[in-house]
């Protein structure tokens, strides 16, 4: 079966940029549909950023013109720009991995496969 290892996160100041990148490892190249989840202290894990098999990429408002989701095929790699953060990003951020989408492209339940997790700190 196929592990999905993340790397990137950490800290940065308010306006600052991090890129998160997720590898989807043991299995060949697929174009099925990836997203990004985070889920901050106390809250429940909140879908990010979706990219789907054609390659149409889906947001939440809160991170539209900020965020930007991109797949490598060829290195089975999907990655997350982040800019202009802002300390309400902050929180553990989960890449997952789909096979079809039923409902919705940012919701945790369509997505059966997770990354380890990486933490993101939005501060002064």
């Amino acid at each position: 079966q196929f592990q999905l290892v993340q790397s990137g996160g950490g800290e940065v100041q308010p306006g600052g940029s991090l890129t998160l990148s997720c590898q989807t490892s043991g299995s060949p190249p697929d174009f099925h549909p990836r997203g990004w989840f985070r889920q901050a202290p106390g809250k429940e894990r909140e879908g990010v950023a979706a990219i789907s098999a054609d390659g149409r990429t889906h947001y939440v408002e809160s991170v539209k013109g900020r965020f930007t989701i991109s797949r490598d095929s060829v290195k089975n790699t999907v990655y997350l720009l982040m800019t202009g953060l802002k300390p309400e990003d902050t929180g553990v951020y989960y890449c997952g991995a789909s096979t079809i989408i039923r409902r919705s492209y940012l919701e945790s339940r369509e997505y059966s496969s997770w990354g380890q997790g990486t933490q993101v700190t939005v501060s002064t």
